[in-house]
Order: C-alpha cells, then sequence, then structure tokens
C-alpha cells in the first residue's frame, strides 16, 4: 500500500529513467487501430476505457514493483493482453509490457525464464484469434524478446551503478573518519607535551614565587615561550590541513573518475591559494566530478586549474549526455556551490560545449 501511495503522490517513474516511460504508453494506440477500419460497440468501448484505467495505474506500479508484486504485474499485464487478444490485435502491446516488467525481477537467471514464458503463453494465445494472427503474434514475438532483454539489462546496470556509488560514499566517509582521526592524533600530539610542561612549570612558578622571585621569572619566561611555540605548532597543522584540501579533492577526483571509467586529462598549476578560495575550489571540484559520475554517463572528463592575474580559474568538462543546468537540478549542491562562490566574490558558469563544462572563478588573494 505504501508503494501505491507514493506512486499516486508523485513521481509516477523513477527520476532517472526521465520521460521515457511517458511516450512508451503511446504504444497503447495499437488498440485503436481496428477502430479506424470498425466502430466499436458502446460496450467495447466501455472495456476499452475501464481496461485503460485499470492497466496505467498497473503500469507506473510496475516501476516500484519488488518481489511478487513485479511477477503479480506480469501475470495482469499478460491476461489482460490474453482476453483482448481474440477482439483487437493491438492486444499485442500488453504482452511486450509484459516483457519489459520482466526487467523488475530481481536476478536475471530468473527473468529470462519469465519472459520466455510470457511469449510462449502470448502464442497458445494467438491460437484463439481467428482474423489476422500475425498481425498479433509477429509483434510480440520480434519486438517483445528484444524489449525484455533491454529491460532486464538496463535494470542490472542501474543496480550496478547504485551499488557503485554506494561504495564511494562509503570510502569517502571512511575518508573522512580517518581524517578526523588523524588531525586528533596530530593536535594530541602538539599540545599534549606542550601543555604537560606548561602545567608543570606553572606550578613550579608558583612554589617559587614565593621563596625566589628570580626563579619564577625565569620559569614564566619558559612557560610563555612553550606557549608561543605551542601555538606555532597548531597554526602550522592547521595550515597542512586547509593546504591538503585541494590536494585530497583532486585525489578524491582521480579515484571516482577512474572507478567511473572516465578518462581524466588533467592541467593542474602549482600556485598558492587563500584558504577561502581554496575550499571553495575543492569543494566545486568534488561536486562537478560528482555530477559527471552520477548524471553524466561520460566517458572523458578534462580538468584545469590556474591563475589568471588574481584570480583560481577551474575549469571541469565532459562529453557526457548532460547537456544543460536543468539536469543537475536532481540531487546535488549546484545552489549551494553558487552561494559559496558568491560569498567570496567570485562567480560560476556552466557551458554546453560537446558536454556540459563548468567554469569557476574565484578571487586569490595570495596572487602576486
Amino acid at each position: 500500500m505504501n508503494k501505491i501511495r507514493r506512486v499516486l503522490a508523485g513521481p509516477w517513474t523513477p527520476p532517472e529513467l526521465g520521460k521515457m516511460p511517458y511516450l512508451w504508453l503511446l504504444s497503447l494506440g495499437f488498440m485503436g487501430w481496428k477502430y479506424a477500419y470498425v466502430s466499436p460497440s458502446l460496450l467495447e468501448a466501455a472495456l476499452l476505457a475501464l481496461t485503460l484505467l485499470v492497466f496505467v495505474p498497473l503500469y507506473f506500479f510496475g516501476f516500484w514493483a519488488r518481489g511478487r508484486q513485479v511477477g503479480a504485474c506480469i501475470v495482469a499485464s499478460s491476461l489482460i493482453g490474453a482476453l483482448w487478444a481474440p477482439h483487437n490485435a493491438g492486444a499485442a502491446s500488453f504482452f511486450i509490457f509484459a516483457c519489459a516488467m520482466c526487467g523488475g525481477v530481481s536476478t536475471t537467471r530468473r527473468a529470462v525464464p519469465i519472459a520466455l514464458a510470457v511469449l510462449a503463453f502470448a502464442s497458445l494465445v494467438s491460437l484463439r484469434v481467428d482474423f489476422m494472427r500475425m498481425t498479433f503474434l509477429l509483434p510480440v514475438l520480434t519486438v517483445g524478446l528484444p524489449v525484455a532483454m533491454s529491460a532486464i539489462m538496463d535494470r542490472r546496470l542501474h543496480q550496478s551503478r547504485a551499488q557503485l556509488l554506494r561504495k564511494q560514499e562509503e570510502v569517502e566517509h571512511f575518508a573522512r573518519i580517518a581524517e578526523r582521526e588523524r588531525i586528533s592524533r596530530d593536535l594530541h600530539d602538539l599540545l599534549g607535551h606542550s601543555l604537560s610542561l606548561i602545567a608543570l612549570k606553572a606550578e613550579l612558578a608558583g612554589k617559587l614565587a614565593r621563596r625566589d622571585m628570580d626563579a619564577c621569572a625565569r620559569e614564566i619566561a619558559d612557560i610563555e615561550t612553550s606557549a608561543r611555540q605551542a601555538l606555532a605548532e597548531v597554526r602550522a597543522a592547521v595550515t597542512d590541513v586547509r593546504q591538503s584540501g585541494l590536494a585530497q579533492a583532486l585525489a578524491s577526483a582521480r579515484a571516482s573518475l577512474a572507478a567511473a571509467d572516465v578518462a581524466l586529462t588533467e592541467q593542474v598549476e602549482r600556485f598558492p591559494l587563500a584558504p577561502a578560495a581554496e575550499h571553495v575550489v575543492a569543494l566545486a571540484l568534488r561536486e562537478a566530478v560528482t555530477n559527471i559520475v552520477r548524471h553524466a554517463d561520460a566517458r572523458r572528463c578534462s580538468l584545469s586549474l590556474a591563475q589568471e592575474g588574481r584570480v583560481a580559474v577551474l575549469r571541469v568538462a565532459d562529453d557526457g549526455q548532460l547537456r544543460s543546468e536543468e539536469g543537475l537540478r536532481r540531487g546535488n549542491g549546484l545552489d549551494g556551490m553558487r552561494e559559496r562562490v558568491s560569498a567570496i566574490g567570485g562567480r560560476l558558469a556552466l557551458h554546453v560545449r560537446g558536454g556540459l563544462e563548468l567554469e569557476l572563478h574565484v578571487p586569490n588573494e595570495v596572487a602576486n
């Protein structure tokens, strides 16, 4: 029931399929081919309308069905086709839809026999069709099997891609945990000894204050020196963490594109980046690569980072199927990226050049 409510509330099909499932419904128009020559009776017209009212929700539900629900959708579509076959050769469409629903079966080993069973059932049903038998059976056999194989392979491809994305997210999650642990260890190593030394010297200075002011002054001077040294070490550690932001983003981009089988052409200049600019560039790079891996279906990607005057310029381009900003609006941080860029006085632009190119300009305060 929850899945039925979700289908009714929308979206009616998985977002990654786009508008194609709605276009596939046009094949139901074959049911009306007969009536270009023969006027339907009132009863036949009413039954046809009722059939469409039942089948269309069943069709959309089939995209979300799992387990036995998929089998029920296949059986229901096949039965609708069998009932209409003696009266309308366009009923072949329902068997083709049943073949397409086989893509939702959990494993290929089960899906292929079910698709063949649908075709065998359609062949048996054709024995009851006294008129235009081949007009009914030929589309089922010539279209149904390729549609079934295509649906099964496409579903397996989506499953493999989803597994790849989950693995990538797990790797990134564990990498963040490891980085936090490394930073905490570094800070502990940096501050633990220094703060312990400061505490001991402060305790000693308190004792010396009552009997030897010169020694107390020396200990206080040592405390100041130790504190300044600890502060310098902490600042150096924080600087290292900031500087590793872009390097880590580049390494992550290489790994993600390699895992998605996307060839990378890289031209990255070495120049100092202000912490704010580096943070924005690193996040923009991560977002761009994520969009390429998840949405673009690209085979090649070019990445460049250069300093133009007092501006750092990042360009990320791909040869994928994502042709506009509208495709990026589905489940990404493009708006957040724009806000971060605007906050430091930069600008973000998208261009269609045989694919999609992201161009980021951020002011770099440390540029000479």
